[in-house]
């Protein structure tokens, strides 16, 4: 797909070296779901975050998360207009096409739960009234390794809700050289050009929806994700959304690559990425000092794959 690579293209302007967490990152987009982005401060996670608002032309609404950050800010609220004599619903920053949430883990509970409904439901609920939120619409997260200095761990309703996970790392040599050289100008971000329209993104959403799973790639799904509830590897397996987010990224892998049918690598791309953060490993794995990469590696070696 030309407009796949265009895009990626801009992207690249901006992060080197990280071509594997750009690419994930884009199939989660033209899935329609979320994205969290773990890692510590620094390396590239709000950049890629811009970049990709600025490359697909869309509207973003972002907040930096704090301990006194509140539902209302993410949200909206509604307070009393004197002329109309009506409440009147003032829009919080969720209210656009792609949403940052700049370390997520920094503020409350209660705070990370306003995003809840609109990760699942893509609508906010303020005062008993429902306000649909925008098309396109998905949240990229940021947050710090758990247990940095002011971090709480996220719920695992919220965990599940983000269709894939994916972590920057530091860049190699070559890359960082190269972060310096772009760098010693001008911000590389206000290089990135706008790479689709709204509507020719929202049409290749509609495009990878229509991608079709054979019976033999649907139970192939099932079987990688009923493999982490039964292995001794994992002490909790991945949940009936994980199988949905599966079968969503495999739809956009497959659209990517040209198809508008998936084959068992679409799946086995984009699998850790998409299981890794809604399983926990059993403490024989975390004895043996297995993580849960190579746990799951291990699961799509041992299931046997559908013949093509």
């Amino acid at each position: 797909m030309n407009e796949f690579k265009t895009v990626l293209n801009e992207i690249r302007k901006v992060i080197n070296g990280k071509d594997r967490e750009i690419i994930i990152t884009m199939l989660a987009l033209l899935a329609n779901g979320n994205i969290l982005i773990e890692d510590i401060p620094g390396v590239g996670k709000t950049t890629m975050a811009l970049a990709f608002s600025k490359a697909l032309g869309l509207k973003y609404g972002r907040i930096q998360f704090t301990p006194d950050t509140l539902p209302s800010d993410i949200t909206g609220f509604s307070s009393f207009n004197k002329e109309s004599g009506k409440m009147h619903f003032n829009k919080g920053a969720i209210f656009c096409n792609l949403f940052l949430a700049d370390e997520l883990n920094r503020t409350s509970s209660r705070t990370q739960a306003a995003l809840l409904e609109a990760m699942e439901e893509r609508q906010v609920t303020v005062d008993g009234h429902s306000y649909a939120l925008e098309k396109p619409f998905s949240v990229i997260a940021t947050q710090n390794p758990v247990g940095a200095s002011g971090t709480q761990l996220l719920p695992d309703s919220q965990t599940d809700r983000f269709t894939v996970r994916i972590s920057m790392g530091y860049p190699d040599f070559d890359a960082e050289c190269q972060m310096l050289f772009n760098r010693s100008k001008q911000n590389p971000l206000d290089n990135v050009k706008q790479a689709i329209t709204v509507d020719e993104l929202i049409d290749m959403q509609n495009k990878v929806k229509e991608v079709f799973v054979s019976e033999d790639m649907a139970k192939y799904i099932v079987m990688l994700v009923t493999a982490t509830r039964q292995s001794s590897l994992f002490s909790r397996g991945a949940s009936p959304r994980a199988t949905l987010s599966l079968k969503d990224m495999a739809k956009a892998a497959a659209f990517a690559d040209g198809r508008d049918y998936i084959v068992p690598r679409d799946i086995q791309n984009i699998f850790v990425s998409t299981i890794s953060h809604r399983v926990i490993l059993s403490s024989e794995s975390t004895a043996k000092r297995i993580n849960t990469d190579s746990a799951l590696k291990e699961i799509l070696r041992t299931t046997r794959q559908p013949k093509i």
